[in-house]
């Protein structure tokens, strides 16, 4: 099944101009996932309180999934990796998507409980991911829900609540369990690659 992450290449070759710019200036890859986990937590922290801004997600999802083939650019390509880095990359991830998606516990309508195992299992899928790495495998990326395609969907349920369309109660009660559902599904296939 196809993936957003299987766009990551053409991506990254758009976005080299800017980082060649960014290592001119000394900035490293680590300081930008910091930036990115920060930005991450602030906003999420923002609309679980306030409730309004969600146009603030779609955006701020692109600029971050720009900031995360940034960061790897620079590790990669200009002597930056570094254990601390790896480390970073994929905690603040894990930490990132959890408060992106934490907003959507406190609308009204919305299972805080569901909501809370959805988190939960998009972590499951990121630490199903690492494993690879742990039995002499790869660090596993495959879908059909990754971290790209899960800031899609976050992007475009803010966009939804940005235009201010309604979202039915069966839909409230369908999502959280759609995305449980592929995120399983994400599981069993990168645990099935890496043993592979």
């Amino acid at each position: 099944m196809k993936t957003v992450y299987e766009l990551k290449p053409g991506f990254q070759r758009l976005l080299r101009p800017f980082v060649s710019l960014l290592a001119g200036a000394g900035i490293t890859a680590n300081q930008i996932t910091v930036a990115a986990g920060l930005a991450s937590t602030m906003l999420g922290a923002w609309l679980a309180v306030e409730h309004r801004g969600w146009i603030l997600l779609p955006i701020f999802l692109f600029a971050r999934m720009a900031l995360n083939a940034m960061d790897g650019i620079l590790a990669r390509e200009y002597g930056q990796e570094s254990r601390l880095g790896a480390v970073l990359n994929e905690l603040l991830d894990v930490v990132s998507d959890a408060t992106l998606t934490l907003p959507f516990a406190t609308l009204p309508g919305w299972n805080p409980l569901a909501v809370g195992a959805a988190i939960f299992f998009a972590a499951l899928t990121e630490m199903a991911g690492v494993m690879g790495l742990t039995i002499g495998s790869t660090r596993r990326y495959d879908g059909p829900f990754g971290k790209s395609d899960r800031a899609l969907a976050l992007g475009i349920l803010g966009s939804w609540l940005a235009l201010g369309w309604p979202v039915s109660d069966l839909g409230k009660q369908i999502a959280p369990l759609l995305w449980m559902a592929l995120c399983g599904a994400t599981i069993v296939q990168r645990i099935r690659r890496a043993l592979g």
